[in-house]
């Protein structure tokens, strides 16, 4: 049985305050900055400033100059590799204090170079607006994580209120999910989770709902950001071991 989960917050600008003293920079791709400039978003915010990157040997140039809080750019550059700018990056004391999302095309070669960037997160193109812009806003809200999320399709069967539903996800963590699904869920809401490993048992873990994502106009699915809220060290090297594999 195939099913998902990824770890993804939410984008709610309505109930985050923002300081002077709290400015943000981001380095961002042109083409992706041209994309999520179709929507309304936090990035519009006066202490956001955005530096317009056109590949990723500029990132670093950007980057050495203004020390940037977040990077989203993508692996590949002609001038430079995501792999290249991520070393560089990471082995500087002065440049590795960033949040970097690299955004790659969906195939094996592309995630298994991505899990080599040491990129906090990486998505796969075409740009889904929506959860980049909350994968953004988390990693400039959060400290630094440790480990990368990676996008796998994944079956939950759960139970809410003692009513069963299904939901799927795009990426995975140990900690936690970004869930889809035809449900409609509160924050806070608690979900017992049942997931069918691939070569492994079947575990159950329950689960918080901490961030929903805004709704597109005509979109079926709800997006909703869930933690695992008391996952045992046996299930999360399950979930670590088949990500192992998957990559």
């Amino acid at each position: 049985m195939l099913f998902a989960l990824f770890g993804t917050l939410l984008l709610r600008t309505d109930n985050i305050y923002w300081y002077k003293s709290q400015m943000k920079k981001i380095i961002i791709d042109k083409k992706i900055n041209k994309e999520l400039e179709k929507e309304q978003s936090f990035l519009d915010r006066e202490d956001i400033k955005k530096y317009i990157s056109l590949s990723n040997k500029h990132v670093l140039l950007i980057h050495k100059t203004e020390k940037a809080d977040l990077i989203v750019t993508y692996l590949d550059s002609k001038s430079m590799s995501g792999e290249t700018l991520c070393s560089l990056i990471r082995n500087d004391k002065e440049l590795n204090k960033v949040s970097i999302i690299i955004l790659c095309s969906n195939t094996k070669l592309h995630r298994q170079r991505c899990l080599k960037c040491q990129a906090n997160t990486f998505l796969t193109y075409p740009i889904n607006s929506a959860i980049l812009l909350q994968e953004m806003h988390q990693l400039l809200n959060i400290a630094q994580r440790k480990s990368c999320r990676i996008p796998v399709k994944l079956k939950i069967e759960g139970n809410f209120r003692r009513k069963s539903i299904i939901a799927y996800t795009e990426n995975i963590s140990t900690s936690g999910m970004l869930i889809n699904t035809k449900a409609l869920l509160s924050e806070g809401d608690l979900i017992l989770c049942n997931l069918s490993i691939p070569e492994s048992r079947k575990i159950s873990v329950e689960a918080e709902i901490v961030r929903t994502l805004e709704k597109k106009e005509n979109e079926e699915m709800n997006y909703y950001g869930i933690k695992f809220t008391d996952i045992s060290n046996e299930d999360a090297d399950i979930i670590e071991k088949f990500l192992n594999k998957v990559h």
